[in-house]
């Protein structure tokens, strides 16, 4: 007989809620993955998740729920609250070392009600069409945001960093694009969501090849950066490190 698992987004904005029913395991892990990400490809300032009603089948199940909820925790900066776990899970979380941050609730009304008592994230989100154009857009807007911020210390970095992520869309994807750009507990966090599901990779371009070097500078000056696939393309997301003087 099939396993079934439901997930159903209850919220997307400010806080996000995803209430997962029924059984995981080896077949139904995919699923969990593919909601989790839905859920984050919005970028709200928590994601709750409720497992309430959620029956973990056997110990490679526990593997793939900690997988699913560690692997993406540090997206961008959006802290995962699991709610309602019973013992095992719990145990089974603080048992696995990637999972450190994670937070646990003992049901998601008291946590979304915390939820509502933290100051919201200060964020600017832009729709920016493939040309050109967008990089100088993108540079003004973070110009823009530090300096409100007074954050002088990000600025130069975060304007290269946003005009690379920007000029890979327009080079490569070719479709309209989401920038997101935020600050909170002193980290400065980007993300540019496009249309194409083909992954980036950082090349090392040798001297003399004309292109190649934008994802690799994205690397070196991140603290850490990474790609969440989702179903209609995906996420390109950094966290920066402030500027050398």
């Amino acid at each position: 007989m099939s396993s079934q698992l439901v997930c159903r987004p209850e919220r997307d904005l400010p806080v996000a809620v995803l209430t997962v029913t029924g059984t995981l395991d080896h077949l139904t892990g995919d699923a969990l993955g593919v909601a989790v990400r839905r859920s984050l490809a919005v970028q709200p300032v928590k994601l709750l998740l409720d497992v309430t009603r959620l029956k973990v089948a056997d110990p490679f199940a526990f593997g793939t729920f900690g997988s699913v909820v560690c692997q993406t925790a540090e997206f961008p900066n959006v802290p995962i609250v699991v709610c309602g776990a019973d013992p095992g899970t719990t145990a089974a979380l603080a048992a696995t070392p990637d999972c450190a941050g994670v937070e646990m609730a003992d049901d998601c009304a008291s946590a979304l009600a915390e939820a509502g008592r933290q100051p919201m994230p200060d964020r600017v989100r832009v729709r920016l069409r493939p040309v050109p154009e967008a990089c100088r857009q993108v540079r003004h807007l973070v110009d823009q945001a530090c300096a409100r911020w007074q954050r002088a210390d990000f600025t130069s970095t975060a304007a290269l960093i946003a005009t690379e992520l920007v000029a890979n869309v327009v080079r490569h994807a070719h479709t309209t694009m989401e920038f997101t750009l935020g600050q909170r507990d002193g980290r400065i966090t980007m993300a540019v969501r496009d249309g194409s599901r083909t992954m980036p990779r950082a090349l090392d371009p040798g001297l003399t090849d004309a292109g190649g070097r934008g994802l690799r500078l994205v690397r070196e000056l991140s603290e850490t950066w990474g790609v969440l696939p989702v179903s209609d393309g995906k996420i390109v997301w950094t966290h920066l490190i402030p500027a050398l003087p």
